[in-house]
C-alpha cells in the first residue's frame, strides 16, 4: 500500500453532499451537483450512457425505435432528481421526459430493476456492460446514445487540503490515470 497511515472513509449515496457540514475533505459526483465555492478535478473522461431492458421486457413489448417511443415504455426513474433522459444524435439533442411504475434513489437499482424485466434503465455503459455481455440486458436506441462528462473530484478551496487528499488529486493527475493527462491536470472552479 502507497499511503499505509491513511484513513479512507468512503459512503455512497444520491444526494449531493455538504462537505463542511458533514466533516468529509471531499467528494466524488457529477458536476452539476459541485457547489460553486469547491474545486473540482476531473476524476474520469466522458462516459457513453445506454438504454437498456431485459429480454423479459422486450418479449412483452417491442423496443424503442425513436427517444419519443420512451413515452410509451416503463422507464426507471432515479431520485433525488428525476431527470429527463439527454439523447444525441447526428449533432441533434434531446431530452425525454420518461415515466414508469418504478423509481430508485441509485443507477445500480435501476440497472438492477432493468435486469429483472421492470423497465427501461438510463445507465452508463461501464454500469451496463456486464449485463449486456452475458444477455441479460439489450441495448436499444444505441444511435442515440449520448456521452456526459465524467464524475469529479471536489473540495473546498478555502482551507488548506489535508496531505492525505493533496495525493489522492496528485494521483488522480497523475498520467495514465483515468483522469489524468494535460486537460485534467488543472483545478478548475465549478460554474
Amino acid at each position: 500500500m502507497t499511503y499505509p497511515d491513511v484513513q479512507l472513509e468512503v459512503e455512497e449515496g444520491s444526494a449531493p453532499v455538504d462537505l463542511v457540514a458533514q466533516g468529509f475533505d471531499a467528494a466524488i459526483g457529477p458536476r452539476r451537483e459541485v457547489p460553486a465555492d469547491m474545486i473540482a478535478v476531473r476524476v474520469m473522461g466522458p462516459v457513453k450512457v445506454a438504454i437498456v431492458g431485459a429480454p423479459t421486457y422486450f418479449a412483452l413489448r417491442s423496443p424503442p425505435r425513436t427517444p419519443e417511443d420512451l413515452q410509451r415504455h416503463s422507464c426507471i426513474r432515479v431520485r433525488p432528481r428525476l431527470l429527463k433522459w439527454q439523447l444525441d444524435a447526428d449533432g441533434k439533442s434531446r431530452r425525454i421526459a420518461v415515466n414508469g411504475p418504478v423509481i430508485v434513489n441509485t443507477v445500480d437499482l435501476a440497472v438492477r430493476a432493468a435486469v429483472d424485466g421492470l423497465g427501461l434503465a438510463y445507465a452508463a455503459d461501464t454500469v451496463v456492460d456486464p449485463f449486456l455481455r452475458s444477455g441479460q440486458l439489450i441495448r436499444v436506441l444505441e444511435k442515440w446514445s449520448p456521452s456526459i462528462d465524467g464524475p469529479v473530484l471536489y473540495y473546498a478551496g478555502r482551507r488548506q487540503v489535508p496531505a492525505a487528499l493533496r495525493a489522492l488529486i496528485d494521483m488522480i493527475r497523475a498520467p495514465g490515470s483515468a483522469g489524468g493527462g494535460r486537460s485534467a491536470a488543472r483545478d478548475s472552479r465549478s460554474s
